[in-house]
């Protein structure tokens, strides 16, 4: 096992960093505070490569690895947690476009979703069907040359604001092979969007529900074949639960960099926080943690990039892992830095409600040990 990043993921971890301080960080703060969703900044995102990190070359992607778009999204996620998460976001949707698209929808949006010229959003979660997603009741029926969809998804990341959608839609019975994938114009008639979440966190981002109303899609923008679609969700969560975990990562990295600093600066009873062995303690297990979490997650992004077997099992693992630790880490670098880090004219606060939502979604942590668990209880199972 090789720890050491190579030369070209040290480039990309440069160039994500210098535009994370340049373009992401000197604005976040406004961001959350205004709601708003800085497209003209995700867009020259776009134009380095970052809409489109694991997509593939053909369609106007880089073609890496889910490691190497790991280091980028830590690296991205320092700057401001909520526009990085929505980039994982358009990054999966890209991707699963490109992958099991036809050659029409792909010529159609492709290369424009690549460079950021276009956005996504992705569409699973509905009113009644969270954890249990194979449970969703959007339909889709087959009518001539056309699907129409009917139904509705909450919570959906860019809502409003994008110009393109995968939806997941029953087109057959009950349970997870009656579900089936779809590229949709965001734009298209019948389909209407609710008001604009207030939420604790991820308010550079706008989150909204969306409505079908006898929605034309042509048959030629199935994902896969009929049936795929679970299929196809599950295997993006995969990704997305290392994105995730990344984006945890990165921010808590940012929180521990920011409290060193605090800690040398800051004076209490005619010391530096940093000489109190209490708070040198406190510090050294949030380092460990977050180390032992970054590696289990490029270990899962590498069992993923591997096609292991068990890639599921370990994204689960460092989902789990990652997020719980970041969030943690981000509480502990709020209380050392006292009452200041309640107030927003520092980050901390944001740090914290930035990162709370990643327990929850891609799967919450309960699903996760689920997962987990399942997979140790299993007949014939052996050693991870």
């Amino acid at each position: 096992m090789n720890f050491e990043l190579s030369e070209d993921q040290v480039a990309f971890s440069d160039m994500a960093r210098a535009f994370a301080q340049n373009e992401l960080e000197p604005h976040a703060a406004q961001w959350d505070a205004e709601s708003f969703f800085p497209v003209d900044v995700i867009r020259k995102a776009g134009e380095l490569g970052f809409c489109s990190l694991y997509a593939p070359e053909r369609v106007g992607g880089l073609g890496l690895s889910r490691l190497d778009a790991s280091i980028i999204f830590e690296q991205l996620s320092m700057g401001c947690t909520s526009t990085t998460a929505y980039l994982t976001i358009h990054n999966m949707v890209t991707w699963m476009l490109a992958d099991f698209g036809t050659p029409e929808a792909v010529e159609q949006w492709g290369e424009k979703l690549a460079t950021g010229e276009l956005l996504g959003s992705y569409c699973l979660t509905e009113p009644n069907s969270g954890s249990d997603a194979a449970s969703l009741k959007t339909t889709a029926k087959r009518d001539g040359d056309d699907y129409v969809l009917n139904g509705s998804k909450m919570f959906i990341s860019g809502a409003g604001s994008t110009d393109f959608l995968v939806v997941m839609a029953r087109t057959g019975g009950e349970g997870p092979g009656g579900i089936s994938a779809f590229a949709v114009d965001a734009k298209a008639s019948g389909i209407s969007y609710g008001r604009k979440e207030e939420k604790m966190g991820w308010n550079s981002q706008p989150t909204r529900m969306i409505t079908f109303e006898d929605v034309r899609v042509p048959a030629n923008h199935l994902l896969g074949n009929e049936g795929d679609g679970f299929k196809i969700a599950m295997k993006g969560l995969d990704g997305g639960r290392i994105n995730i975990a990344t984006c945890s990562i990165g921010t808590a990295q940012q929180a521990i960099n920011k409290a060193r600093e605090y800690m040398l600066e800051r004076k209490q009873f005619g010391k530096r926080l940093a000489d109190f062995q209490a708070l040198q303690f406190r510090l050294a297990d949030m380092v460990t943690e977050l180390v032992a979490a970054r590696q289990l997650v490029r270990m899962a992004a590498t069992k993923l990039d591997a096609g292991h077997p068990d890639a599921t099992t370990y994204c689960a693992m460092a989902k789990r892992f990652a997020t719980d630790v970041g969030f943690k880490v981000c509480d502990e670098a709020l209380q050392l830095y006292g009452g200041n880090g309640y107030i927003k004219e520092y980050p901390m606060e944001r740090y914290v409600r930035d990162t709370r939502v990643h327990r929850i979604l891609e799967g919450t942590n309960e699903i996760m040990r689920l997962i987990i668990s399942r997979r140790v209880l299993s007949d014939g199972a052996s050693e991870l």
